[in-house]
């Protein structure tokens, strides 16, 4: 265990903690020290009990805010990762109508050049279907 001297409120204080973690503790006193300094600075020195208490409460508010805002943050996620997928459903089924679309106009234009292959010169052409094609009929 080590052993790491921080100050708060202009005062020194020894904390151990586990090996490796010196400084990250050093850098949580010296925010707390600095939220102390805030407070001081409004309230003027009114005891380091109160103080710490007051910078205490200020630090599990702020604690609390960036919770609601994690919370908020997920359920946002949430929701675009379903509508997300929602519009995936969408797209497969639309590529599905698309891939059909395409097959039928395949086989349209190879009964065509079937047709035209077969040298007919009574070829007509029919109207074009909805979103088709026109179909030949010889």
């Amino acid at each position: 265990m080590s052993r790491v001297a921080v100050k708060l409120n202009g005062r020194d204080f020894t904390i151990g903690c586990e090996e490796g973690q010196e400084a990250y503790l050093r850098s949580l006193a010296n925010y707390l020290d600095g939220k102390v300094g805030e407070i001081s600075g409004q309230v003027g020195q009114i005891g380091d009990l109160r103080l710490l208490l007051m910078a205490s409460l200020v630090v599990v508010d702020e604690l609390r805010e960036a919770e609601r805002k994690v919370e908020m943050l997920e359920a946002h996620s949430e929701r675009l990762k379903a509508e997300g997928e929602t519009v995936a459903v969408g797209r497969n089924s639309e590529r599905v109508r698309l891939a059909e679309s395409i097959s039928k106009a395949a086989e349209r234009l190879e009964a065509l050049a079937q047709t035209l292959e077969g040298g007919d010169d009574g070829v007509q052409a029919e109207p074009a279907e909805e979103g088709g094609l026109a179909q030949v009929q010889a």
